[in-house]
């Protein structure tokens, strides 16, 4: 029996919490009660004939970074070629941080439609366009050729998170809890503030102990945050610590698990900034949370590099706040990206003295190379390459993996992104 829309959404690992956040949105609205959603893997996206022949209609969802750009080329490219009897049928959907900076780039590697930044409200508005044969091209949101031309429906308001559940609680897709959407610092090297704006939104204490009642009553007691900075919840602007938010979460998280339950935070993928590191915050750590760790964005050892960058913050702020936890007892993993725009040798001879200094007190460095990315400040910045000085530098602590990091793929990825950005060809 044929019927007539379905949803097919490309489901990986990378991109597990973008979709629970999608497909949660769609819960809260009736029409899709009994809606068909098919969760495909790395597998399932090449075989996908049987919902094709039952189906008038259906919507292929993907989401990808930036660093993912040639493997989507190549998964676009499969897909157009395997399900090309049922090219009039599909619509090839576009979503998340690469498409929302790229979106013409995007539209070219295949797909017919791009959803930009936030897709709570798109995303569901786009798939009963499709379903009840209205034109979709009058969603706002999105963005399509036509005739060659490119057209882009308009940007929406940013959303309230407490309107939509983080997950999908129907199809038992948990995961991490998103507390905090938007970022204040506006750093060059990052999309956030680009995607979701500057100004902060939290998920209320109740809305985010709610969800976390539903995980615990199946006995999902590991709980996990996303936001672009844990100490900054609660806080209007994003820049000052609300102590009292913070510990009336973790408070009532913590009575809600009970003995047997983990809080995680101040861990990926809720990092923290260094100046919001001092005696509460980190006593916070200590009281409340499994972790007793924390990782802390620092990116550059030189003052002059985290200016250039508008980072916001110095290095006195680093050495203050590692000296601070280190004296609670608590973990510290540093943040370094190396290769930024405008790095010198002498930023670099800086960056190492301050490596060794944290090194020496128990300290891992997290290093990552510089990668440009759209719709950022530094786009068409020249990729970053980690200097041999700091690898011989650190030649002793990286087998000890204390140095750690995938800096030589994001070098080779930072090169072809690069290349990207400035010419436009893969």
């Amino acid at each position: 029996m044929r019927e007539n829309t379905a949803l097919v959404v490309y489901y990986t690992k990378q991109h597990k919490n973008s979709f629970n956040a999608l497909i949660g949105a769609l819960e809260v609205n009736e029409y899709f009660d009994n809606f068909p959603i098919y969760f495909a893997n790395k597998k399932d996206i090449y075989n996908l004939e049987r919902i094709l022949k039952r189906y008038d209609k259906v919507i292929i969802a993907i989401s990808f970074f930036t660093t993912e750009l040639w493997k989507t080329y190549e998964l676009m490219k499969k897909l157009k070629i395997k399900y090309k009897e049922y090219s009039n049928k599909i619509i090839y959907l576009a979503g998340g941080p690469h498409p929302t900076g790229d979106p013409k780039g995007t539209l070219k590697l295949g797909f017919d439609v791009v959803c930009i930044g936030e897709g709570e409200e798109t995303f569901p508005e786009f798939i009963m366009s499709v379903s009840v044969y209205e034109n979709y091209k009058k969603v706002k949101g999105i963005c399509y050729f036509e005739e060659d031309k490119f057209i882009y429906t308009g940007k929406r308001k940013p959303i309230d998170l407490n309107k939509y559940p983080p997950f999908p609680i129907k199809y038992n897709k948990f995961g991490h809890i998103e507390i905090t959407r938007g970022c204040p610092y506006k750093c060059y090297f990052c999309q956030t503030p680009r995607i979701f704006g500057k100004n902060v939104r939290h998920r209320s204490i109740e809305n985010i102990c709610k969800y976390v009642e539903i995980m615990a009553e199946k006995n999902l007691k590991d709980i996990r945050f996303i936001t672009p900075n844990a100490f900054g919840y609660g806080s209007k602007t994003g820049k000052d610590v609300n102590i009292d938010k913070i510990e009336n979460l973790l408070k009532n998280i913590k009575e809600i698990l009970g003995k047997d339950g983990r809080i995680f935070f101040g861990t990926f993928p809720s990092e923290v900034r260094p100046e919001h590191v001092n005696e509460e915050t980190t006593d916070l750590i200590l009281k409340y949370t499994y972790n007793k760790s924390l990782v802390i964005g620092a990116q550059s050892g030189s003052d002059r590099v985290l200016e250039l960058c508008n980072r916001g913050h110095t290095v006195d702020d680093i050495y203050r706040a590692v000296y601070i936890a280190i004296k609670k007892g608590i973990n510290v993993s540093l943040d370094f990206i190396f290769g930024l725009p405008g790095e010198t040798k002498e930023d670099i001879e800086k960056t190492i003295k301050v490596m060794k200094d944290f090194i020496k007190l128990g300290v891992k460095i997290h290093a990552h190379a510089f990668i440009p990315l759209p719709q950022t400040p530094f786009a068409k910045a020249n990729p970053g390459v980690v200097d041999k000085k700091i690898i011989m530098a650190m030649r002793h602590e990286i087998p000890k993996g204390i140095f750690y990091g995938s800096w030589h793929n994001q070098q080779m990825l930072a090169k072809k992104i690069s290349k990207y950005l400035r010419f436009g060809k893969l």
